[in-house]
């Protein structure tokens, strides 16, 4: 799953390095204000519809959102579809895991906003895939939060791209904070980006070593929860398909909320990258507050969310709108 299992995984773009504050600057609430003033309702409709139908979608598009950020930045290059030519993001093995579903409702919220009169062919992907994020997250029961607008449509995505620029499963906070810092993102913010955790699922694959071979001392890793341990185990057999999902979160996984630092407390991190945000000393202070207030971590995934849409935004000449999400 490249961590973010979600997640929540960057590469530092050039645009950020090249055009620091002119990309953000160009970013705002109402960028379509004039163009397709309902941009927003019909996004809205087509998440809601559309997590009636599967819950995935939820935890697919937040996970999709934050893959495309991390590689190549905001810009929905993690959506094209490879050609005879060309080897696109999504099929880097970091990538192929991301369920259909985060895909599907971007295109069907594009083709619904390019039904609107006046609204075809004005909106990106790249902000169809920032606000749907939004959306998925209020639907599970997650703070809302304005969405700034304004970004263009990649013109590149290559698997080689990937490569190195995805938090994984096994990272320690060194690793975590180098990978986030490439993209302007503090240990604050990969905590609460971390804490996207608190949705979905990831396979069994993923988690094999850390209850069956963690290393020649452990056969079990030690952080983790004894009493969870049993349940992974029986969730996970040796020799089961690695493809088996398990939930991220054991005890609120359809709920996005601060669970997830409580279960860190108690050793319930599915990921050795989660379970080393309570265990390593300069992040437990940071998991600690957030397990005893809802309102701090929101107010904090928030205010990361709103850097990492930030992340590599292209504007003019840097990208287009594609009239198809998959293809340039």
């Amino acid at each position: 799953m490249a961590r973010f299992g979600l997640v929540l995984a960057m590469a530092l773009c050039l645009t950020i390095s090249v055009f620091p504050d002119t990309t953000t600057a160009q970013l705002k609430p109402n960028f379509y204000g004039k163009s397709c003033p309902n941009v927003e309702a019909i996004v809205r409709k087509v998440v809601q519809q559309k997590v009636k139908e599967t819950f995935v979608t939820i935890p697919a598009t937040l996970r999709l959102f934050f893959h495309d950020c991390f590689v190549n930045g905001c810009d929905a290059s993690v959506m094209i579809q490879s050609t005879p030519n060309n080897k696109a993001e999504k099929d880097h093995p970091d990538n192929v895991s991301l369920a259909g579903d985060g895909f599907d409702v971007v295109i069907k919220a594009k083709k619904a906003i390019d039904a609107t009169p006046g609204c075809k062919n004005k909106v990106s992907c790249a902000d169809i895939l920032a606000l749907a994020t939004r959306d998925v997250i209020v639907a599970a029961k997650g703070p809302s939060y304005t969405v700034e607008l304004g970004r263009r449509d990649g013109l590149v995505s290559t698997a080689t791209s990937v490569n190195g620029n995805l938090p994984g499963p096994n990272d320690n906070v060194d690793k975590l904070n180098k990978l986030f810092t490439k993209n302007k993102l503090t240990q604050e913010d990969m905590i609460a980006l971390s804490a996207a955790h608190t949705l979905g699922f990831a396979h069994c694959g993923k988690v094999a070593n850390r209850i069956y071979s963690f290393n020649r001392t452990h056969s079990v890793d030690p952080t983790i929860n004894k009493a969870y341990v049993k349940e992974l185990q029986a969730a996970c057999p040796k020799k089961v398909d690695p493809r088996i999902a398990i939930n991220m979160d054991p005890v609120t996984p359809r709920t996005f909320d601060n669970v997830y630092f409580k279960n860190l407390q108690q050793g319930k991190g599915l990921f050795t990258s989660d379970q080393v945000l309570f265990t390593d000393r300069r992040s437990r202070p940071t998991v600690d507050a957030w397990a005893k207030s809802s309102p701090a971590f929101n107010a904090a995934f928030i205010k990361a969310m709103t850097k990492l849409g930030r992340v590599g935004v292209k504007v003019g000449r840097n990208g287009n709108i594609r009239r198809d999400c998959g293809a340039f």
